[in-house]
C-alpha cells in the first residue's frame, strides 16, 4: 500500500554519483513536504527489487538507457504498483511506445529543472498514476459487469430450455443458487454453462462408443440383406456424426485445460476411429466384417475409457447418469450387431455373448428407472425403452428367422432413438445444470 503524501518516499535508482546527489538536493530543496526521504536504489536492473525493499510512493529513474529500463519494468507486466518517472536524454519514438505500454508514468528532460519544476513534475506523475489506476479498475469492474451479463442471459436460456422456464423465473432461480452458495450471480452463471457444456462433451463422447457398434450392425445388415437400402443410408449418416463429434470435442477449450490426459484420450479415439472407417471402407464381405468388428472393439474401449476421462475432469458427479443413460445406447446397437454376426457367420460364441450384454442393459435400466433424477418425460421415456427392449429380447429367441432379425434391427435404432432422447433430458435436467 503506498504511504500517504505526509510520509513520501521516492526511490532514486541511479548509478551513485554527483548527478544523483545533485538530484536528491533539488528534490529535498523544491519538495513541499518537510518529510520527503529519498532512497537510493543503486542500478536500474534491481528496480523490482528495491522497489520490494522498500515499498515507495514513486520510482525516478535517472539516466538509464530505455533499454534497460525497458528489461526492467517488464518484471511488472505494463502495471507498476506505483508511479514511474523517467529523468534521461530523449529517448526514440520506439522506446517511448515500449515504456508506455511497460507502464511509464512520465519523461521529464534530465538536466534544465529547476528544483521547484521538478518536485511539479514528480507530483503530477504521481497523480496521473493514481488517475490511471481508478481508471484501469473502473474498466475492470465493466468488463466483469458486461461479462457476467453475458453468462448470465446464456445461464438463462440453459435454465429455460431445461425446465421451460420464463426469463424471470430463471433469474430467480441463478440468483437463489448464488445467495444459498454465496457468490456471485456471474459465477453461477459461469458453473452452469460449464457443467452444460462439460455434459454435452460427455453425451458426444459416448456416442462414439455407439456408433462404434452400429456402423458394424448396419455393414452386417447390408451383407445379411436385412433392410439393405436403409441401412446404408444410416452407416453413412453414422460415420459423418462419429467424424463431427471427433472434431466437436477437439475443439473444446475445456479438453486442453485438464492436462495431457484428456487430448491423449481423444487422440487415441480418433486413430482408433480411423482404422475402423478405413476397413469399413472395403467391400463387404464375412472376412471383412470380422476385421471390422475387431476396429469397432477398439474404438469401443478407445472412447470408453474417453469418456471416463471425462467424467472424472468435469469434478461432476451429477454427470454419472448422463454416462449411464448413453452407455445404453450402445449396449443395444451392440447386441443387435452381435447377433446379426452370430447368425451371418454361424459364431456360437457370440451366441453365447448375449447373457452378458442383457445383463448389463437390464441392471443399468433398473439404475436409471430407480434414480431420484427424474420428471414426467423421463419417465415416459423409460417406459418406452423398457417396451422396446422387450421386442428385442423376443426376437433373439429366433434368429435364424428373417423377420426376427428384422425386428432386432428395427428394435435398435428405436431403442436409440429412445435413449437418444433420454439422454438429452438427463443432459438438460436441472440437477446436472445446477451441478
Amino acid at each position: 500500500m503506498n504511504k500517504p503524501l505526509a510520509s513520501l518516499t521516492l526511490l532514486l535508482m541511479s548509478v551513485p554519483g554527483d548527478s544523483a546527489a545533485a538530484l536528491e538536493a533539488m528534490l529535498h530543496d523544491g519538495s513541499p513536504d518537510p518529510a520527503l526521504t529519498v532512497v537510493h536504489g543503486g542500478d536500474c536492473c534491481n528496480l523490482v527489487h528495491q522497489f520490494e525493499a522498500c515499498a515507495p510512493n514513486q520510482v525516478v529513474v535517472l539516466g538509464a538507457p530505455s533499454s534497460v529500463l525497458i528489461d526492467a519494468l517488464k518484471a511488472w507486466d505494463g502495471a507498476p504498483p506505483c508511479a514511474v518517472t523517467c529523468l534521461s536524454p530523449p529517448p526514440s519514438p520506439d522506446d517511448l511506445v515500449a515504456l508506455l505500454a511497460l507502464g511509464l508514468t512520465g519523461w521529464w528532460p534530465q538536466t534544465g529543472l529547476s528544483s521547484t519544476d521538478l518536485n511539479t513534475a514528480l507530483a503530477l506523475d504521481r497523480l496521473r498514476w493514481q488517475h490511471g489506476r481508478a481508471q484501469a479498475h473502473e474498466l475492470r469492474q465493466v468488463r466483469s459487469q458486461l461479462s457476467d451479463r453475458k453468462y448470465l442471459d446464456r445461464a438463462k436460456g440453459l435454465l429455460a430450455q431445461a425446465r421451460g422456464l420464463d426469463e424471470d423465473e430463471a433469474f430467480k432461480l441463478l440468483r437463489g443458487a448464488a445467495m444459498h452458495a454465496n457468490l456471485k450471480i456471474g459465477d453461477v452463471s459461469r458453473s452452469v454453462i460449464d457443467a452444460a457444456a462439460w455434459a454435452e462433451a460427455l453425451n458426444r463422447a459416448g456416442q462414439l462408443r455407439m456408433l462404434s457398434q452400429r456402423v458394424v450392425k448396419l455393414a452386417a445388415q447390408r451383407l445379411a440383406s436385412v433392410d439393405a437400402h436403409r441401412a446404408r443410408r444410416l452407416q453413412e449418416e453414422s460415420e459423418q456424426r462419429a467424424q463431427a463429434n471427433l472434431d466437436f470435442l477437439a475443439a473444446l477449450p475445456q479438453l486442453g485445460s485438464k492436462g495431457e490426459s484428456l487430448p491423449s484420450a481423444l487422440a487415441q479415439t480418433h486413430a482408433a476411429w480411423s482404422a475402423l472407417q478405413a476397413t469399413l471402407s472395403q467391400r463387404k464381405s464375412a472376412s471383412i466384417l470380422i476385421q471390422a468388428d475387431d476396429k469397432a472393439t477398439a474404438l469401443l474401449a478407445q472412447a470408453e475409457a474417453l469418456v471416463n476421462e471425462l467424467e472424472a475432469a468435469s469434478g461432476r458427479r451429477a454427470l454419472k447418469v448422463v454416462n449411464l443413460c448413453g452407455r445404453q445406447r450402445m449396449l443395444a446397437q451392440r447386441l443387435a450387431k452381435d447377433a446379426l454376426l452370430a447368425e451371418l457367420l454361424d459364431d456360437h460364441a457370440r451366441r453365447d455373448s448375449f447373457a452378458q450384454l442383457k445383463s448389463e442393459f437390464e441392471t443399468a435400466l433398473s439404475e436409471l428407472e430407480m434414480a431420484p433424477l427424474s420428471s414426467p418425460d423421463i419417465r415416459a421415456a423409460l417406459k418406452a425403452a423398457r417396451d422396446e427392449w422387450a421386442r428385442l429380447l423376443a426376437g433373439l429367441r429366433f434368429l435364424d428367422k428373417a423377420e426376427s432379425r428384422l425386428a432386432i434391427s428395427r428394435a435398435s435404432e428405436v431403442l436409440l432413438e429412445v435413449f437418444e432422447g433420454l439422454t438429452t433430458l438427463y443432459e438438460r435436467s436441472l440437477q446436472v445444470i445446477m451441478s
